[in-house]
């Protein structure tokens, strides 16, 4: 499709409330009275597109936010409540330009049809920068909400998230990209014979489409999915488009990015690009142990340590930064960043670690044209937009 995004490090920022630090809604500028709001949203999407990153994930779940040790009930100190990650994105899309919008979605207690065509809703809405991120739960109290069935085991969560993808890109392929005429002369609105029947049957999904929504204008939107183990890696080079990881020191990247890649070899996609970001929860301040302090009162507010899945990084932008470049180095396309407060972090991110990370040439210092593919989200991560699978087998519908 012409030019896509350069080789160069890539940066996406991962957005949860007033940040990732369960303190973060208590520091001064947090903004908690406005977290149901949109304003409050488009402003830190905003933030974000002023660091030049090329996308923003905004997580989301069926149940009140858990911290991974305590039933969510029985804490009243954190965040709890949030909006739909999905229509948080496509009210952003109109007002914030350039950034890719990746929201999450649960698969294991979602429909792909409704999903499918949300998220290709989504990337007409922001003319092309729509993307998922998949999500399992493996959580007793969001299977109890929905009432579908009991929890799987993990194994089978990941099989349902590769056949809930399948059945997802199947259904933005359903439409062809000229099966919309428009031909008020003869009456046609549609060509018949370019909508598709995906007919897919599986284990856990039997749909025969097609979707309601024509494709949209990525022909593919981005699929990504966080990758912390080894089921996890499988899903990612198996049917992602973009992973994150979350390797704990520098020498955790071969080993990571080894089974990611022998999956994208075992799925036939070897030739296609499938970026994967390390993921890195910020504590920013001017010095290390300016940083350790906010990290400790931070800690102080929430009574107990932070716990995170992923390596929490607490120092300076320039020490991020070298972090970072070490990190592309051996063998990331580049970072996703989770900052521990949104009021404090972010603007860090954007306004002192990008600078730093453009003064050292690893960084772009401007978005894409507009009027580019590389404007695209699958343009930003190098992609091309994909082929029908209908239109090159035929038409057979």
């Amino acid at each position: 499709m012409g030019d896509t995004a350069d080789d160069g490090l890539r940066l996406a920022i991962a957005l949860d409330g007033t940040g990732w630090h369960p303190a973060s809604w208590r520091v001064p500028g947090a903004r908690a009275r406005e977290l149901l709001t949109a304003g409050y949203w488009v402003d830190v999407v905003r933030e974000a597109a002023e660091g030049l990153v090329d996308l923003v994930t905004i997580e989301d779940s069926l149940g009140l936010q858990a911290d991974g040790r305590r039933d969510p009930g029985e804490r009243t100190d954190r965040v709890r409540g949030r909006l739909d990650a999905v229509l948080v994105a496509s009210r952003v899309a109109p007002l914030v330009p350039h950034v890719g919008l990746v929201p999450t979605a649960v698969t294991t207690h979602t429909e792909p049809f409704h999903l499918s065509k949300a998220i290709a809703t989504l990337d007409y809405v922001s003319e092309g920068r729509a993307g998922v991120q998949v999500q399992v739960s493996g959580r007793e109290d969001e299977a109890e909400l929905v009432g579908r069935r009991p929890v799987l085991p993990v194994a089978d969560l990941f099989e349902e998230a590769a056949d809930w993808v399948e059945v997802v890109r199947r259904l933005w392929d359903s439409w062809e990209d000229d099966a919309e005429i428009r031909d008020a002369a003869t009456g046609r609105f549609v060509d018949r014979d370019k909508l598709h029947y995906i007919d897919f049957h599986g284990r856990f999904f039997s749909v025969r489409g097609p979707s309601i929504t024509p494709r949209p204008p990525q022909g593919q939107p981005v699929v990504a999915a966080l990758a912390p183990a080894d089921v996890a890696f499988e899903l990612v080079g198996r049917c992602a488009d973009l992973g994150f990881v979350t390797p704990r020191t520098t020498s955790d990247i071969p080993g990571i990015l080894a089974p990611i890649r022998a999956a994208q070899e075992t799925a036939g996609r070897a030739a296609e690009p499938l970026p994967v970001l390390g993921d890195v929860l910020v504590v920013l301040a001017d010095d290390a142990r300016a940083a350790a302090d906010r990290l400790a009162r931070l800690d102080e507010l929430a009574g107990e340590p932070l716990h995170s899945d992923a390596l929490v990084f607490a120092g300076a932008p320039v020490e991020l930064a070298d972090l970072l470049i070490e990190w592309r180095r051996a063998g990331l396309a580049g970072a996703r960043l989770r900052p521990a407060t949104i009021a404090d972090d972010l603007p860090a991110i954007t306004r002192q670690l990008v600078p730093e990370l453009q003064r050292r040439g690893a960084y772009r210092t401007a978005h894409p044209s507009p009027a580019s593919w590389s404007a695209t989200l699958r343009g930003r991560l190098g992609a091309d937009r994909p082929a029908n699978r209908y239109a090159t087998a035929g038409g057979a519908r």
